[in-house]
């Protein structure tokens, strides 16, 4: 447990605001997962992009400060990706 512990603490000791932008994005990335397993079979789409660009942009950005290349690129591209779904959720395109 005090390895657990330890690896939190130095989380939010190593960037605070990076820790605060990553908890957002794991609420809003889980809440919309277990949003989208519960309506599986007719989700609201509409409603499920924006949580999970939410999720993907406060990530994205908590990488970026944190300097981790490959996971603030991959969740940029889910930003991306999610506000183009949302636009076909939306019938904008």
């Amino acid at each position: 447990m005090q390895k657990i512990k330890s690896y939190f603490a130095h989380s939010y000791h190593s960037d605070k605001v990076a820790f605060y932008f990553e908890f957002v994005s794991f609420i809003f990335t889980v809440t919309t997962s277990l949003s989208l397993a519960i309506t599986a079979t007719d989700p609201n789409m509409a409603l499920i992009y924006p949580g999970f660009f939410i999720g993907s942009s406060t990530g994205a950005y908590a990488y970026y400060r944190r300097k981790l290349a490959w996971p603030t690129i991959l969740t940029a591209y889910f930003c991306l990706v999610n506000v183009f779904g949302w636009g076909v959720a939306m019938r904008f395109w």
